[in-house]
């Protein structure tokens, strides 16, 4: 069994395939191209219990994409993540891996991946929550 974690990013993101010892058996920063990710996840998708993508702004087009090719998709918690104690240096492709490696356990914190036609509401929702937590900068 293999698993895959992808550090995503605004033009690129690193993907990273490890094995059930945590080897790491494929890594490579590739360009925002669901067609080159999922080109690179092809020779291992038979054997691939799973893709974590980091939830950040960005990852509708990566899920669903992910998703449509039959793939287990996870959305990590990015915020319920544990940061990385005892690392000396961490950077995309260490994060990459972290991700993987907490879906081989089954403790990766997830978020919920909403269906497409779900997602407008929920994306209101939380700018009229940010917009009521921030107060007005204006003086009268």
């Amino acid at each position: 069994m293999n698993y895959s974690g992808i550090d995503l990013h605004s033009n690129n993101g690193v993907v990273t395939v490890i094995d059930e010892t945590d080897r790491v058996v494929a890594q490579k920063r590739l360009p925002i191209d669901l067609t080159k990710i999922l080109a690179f996840l092809a020779p291992w998708q038979a054997e691939l219990a799973g893709v974590v993508v980091e939830s950040t702004y960005n990852w509708y087009w990566l899920v669903d994409g992910l998703q449509a090719a039959g793939l287990s998709v996870h959305l990590g918690n990015t915020t319920a993540i544990k940061q990385y104690d005892g690392l000396k240096h961490s950077g995309d492709e260490t994060d990459a891996r972290h991700l993987a490696h907490l879906l081989r356990p089954g403790i990766l914190p997830t978020g919920t991946i909403l269906p497409p036609e779900a997602r407008n509401v929920r994306d209101l929702a939380r700018k009229r929550m940010w917009c009521a937590a921030v107060p007005p900068t204006f003086s009268q």
